[in-house]
């Protein structure tokens, strides 16, 4: 029921309708054309995190809303300030995490003509949202703001983008927020759980395929229950990190690369693959099934893309942890648990590198030191980047959204706003960012935002001067490296300019120790730590070269 309207402007209502929808940050830069709004943020809840770029900002909100499930929000003024929030919104919508953009805009009466710093922005962030409108009567924000929320958390969820011109936000308006209600998602029709009850019956080397709609529907749980009910294994995408614990005997690990690794052969010798909340984005159905030869159970709240390689048998569809739950009851279980030998491959490998202390740091070796520094539930945020390959295969998640990995959109950058973000979801959590040198640079502007919030937190910068993950690629295709070097500030100067500390690893066994260190700050702490990726190609020479443990 809607509250007694009273008089305010657009720009105060818009803030009372964010008030509304549960909303704890808006992340942003100030500009002309939003100061109505940001007037209203100061007699509202709401805290306002002023950012240091709006590409931070869009960041921040993008894993705000994919650790929590809300909206995150974030804000800027219009032309170059909406145009710096595009790379983060569409990461944001890519990977399925709910984000809300709002942007100031110019008076709706030089809309029409060639003005100062004016774009159509509800075009440009139509392709990388769900939603995109524009405020054209004060009296329609309530509307709009819920429709926004609505439709970004909704599965599945992703990006809403209100643009809000300065002479409507000015507007006075008698109009109250709209009441939220949460969609709901319906239950599986029991023919669908009888049919795939049926087929995982009668299935020979049955193996589960996770993806992050597990994380998003709250379904981890469920998941487990069902692969150890059913007694099937289970490989997640590098989205769903920790929705089956890699201590569990059941766990495949991560697959995601495009080469055949250790995983990829449990799917090789699959007669039926059990797809639960799989987006396609995350990795190709090409990759695991590359003759159409897989019988393929579609388990999620939402119909399949359409792929060659992707032709179901069956499509259970509705709410997540019911459908998994029935089926379970209904199947009948493996009599022996298949692709033991791979698993235990799996361990081996991981812990192949706990005590090799060459110099460079291997990245198979930070991988295994940042795991034991860290606990179960803390968080790890990747950029992207050679690394984010190595954290994906390498590191053994316990829990669901610990190990956030950017794998739609798969933007550089996102790790330290990343990690700003996650402090303010669960400052009770450790957090550290995982990146590069180069993405570190791509937003260390925003180590000042953190100080400033008295948000702690680690950044493990992988120091090799260079685009690793390019030079990855170059090496594989043509045997050379083209334009990828660079010269990196001394980090641990930088980490002291902005008033954070600042850690150099000068042999691989100070690296545990260091991030012990770093963790039990109550501050920014930046490590500097060398990387040897010379291992890339190995690693490239090892996956071809693999021989199935079946």
């Amino acid at each position: 029921m809607e509250s007694k309207p009273s008089t305010q402007t657009a720009g105060e209502l818009l803030v009372r309708c964010l008030e509304n929808e549960g909303v704890e940050y808006i992340f942003g830069v100030p500009g002309e054309e939003n100061i109505d709004i940001m007037d209203a943020l100061l007699d509202s809840s709401v805290r306002f995190v002023t950012t240091r770029h709006e590409q931070g900002a869009a960041f921040m909100g993008d894993v705000y809303g994919r650790l929590t499930g809300r909206a995150g929000v974030c804000l800027a003024t219009l032309g170059p300030g909406a145009t710096n929030l595009i790379t983060g919104v569409a990461d944001a919508n890519m990977d399925r995490a709910p984000i809300v953009a709002i942007a100031g805009q110019g008076a709706t009466t030089r809309l029409h003509k060639e003005s100062h710093q004016i774009l159509d922005l509800v075009n440009l962030f139509a392709p990388i949202t769900k939603y995109s409108t524009q405020v054209l009567d004060p009296a329609i924000v309530p509307e709009i703001v819920r429709k926004a929320f609505k439709v970004a958390q909704t599965e599945k969820p992703g990006g809403a983008f209100i643009d809000f011109p300065e002479n409507i936000a000015e507007a006075e308006v008698n109009k109250s927020p709209i009441e939220v209600r949460k969609a709901y998602t319906s239950i599986a029709p029991d023919s669908k759980i009888e049919q795939a009850a049926r087929i995982i019956s009668e299935a020979k080397c049955p193996v589960i395929l996770a993806g992050n709609g597990v994380i998003r529907q709250g379904a981890a749980d469920a998941l487990v229950s069902f692969a150890e009910v059913l007694r099937i294994p289970v490989a997640n995408t590098f989205m769903a990190k920790g929705v089956m614990p890699f201590s569990n005997e059941l766990s495949l690990a991560t697959i995601g690369l495009k080469a055949r690794d250790l995983p990829w052969f449990a799917f090789e010798k699959a007669d039926v693959v059990i797809c639960v909340g799989y987006d396609m984005v995350e990795y190709h159905p090409d990759m695991w099934n590359p003759n159409t030869d897989k019988t393929i159970i579609h388990i999620d709240a939402q119909p399949a893309e359409v792929d060659a390689h992707y032709l179901m048998a069956v499509g259970v569809l509705g709410e997540l942890t019911t459908s998994l739950r029935s089926i379970a009851l209904r199947a009948k279980a493996q009599r022996s648990v298949p692709f033991r030998a791979v698993r235990q491959a799996i361990i081996e490998d991981r812990a192949s590198y706990a005590e090799d202390f060459g110099f460079p740091v291997k990245p198979q070796k930070i991988v295994w030191d940042l795991r034991e520094a860290l606990a179960p539930e803390d968080i790890a945020i990747s950029d992207v980047g050679a690394h984010k390959m190595w954290m994906a295969r390498m590191y053994r998640a316990e829990r669901p959204n610990t190990c956030i990995i950017s794998n739609g959109f798969a933007s550089m950058g996102i790790a330290v706003p990343g990690a700003i973000a996650a402090k303010l979801a669960f400052p009770e959590r450790k957090v550290v960012a995982v990146t590069g040198d180069a993405g570190f640079m791509m937003n260390s502007q925003e180590i000042e935002t953190a100080m400033r919030l008295g948000t702690a937190f680690v950044v493990l910068i992988w120091d090799d001067s260079e685009y690793g993950l390019i030079t990855w690629h170059q090496l594989r295709h043509f045997g050379r490296p083209s334009h990828i070097a660079f010269k990196n500030p001394d980090f641990v100067k930088y980490a002291e300019s902005f008033g954070a500390k600042g850690y150099r690893v000068e042999s691989t066994k100070d690296l545990q120790p260091t991030l012990k260190q770093a963790l039990a700050q109550d501050t920014v702490s930046i490590i500097d730590c060398p990387v040897d990726y010379s291992e890339n190609m190995k690693l490239t020479q090892r996956l071809k070269e693999m021989v199935s443990p079946l």
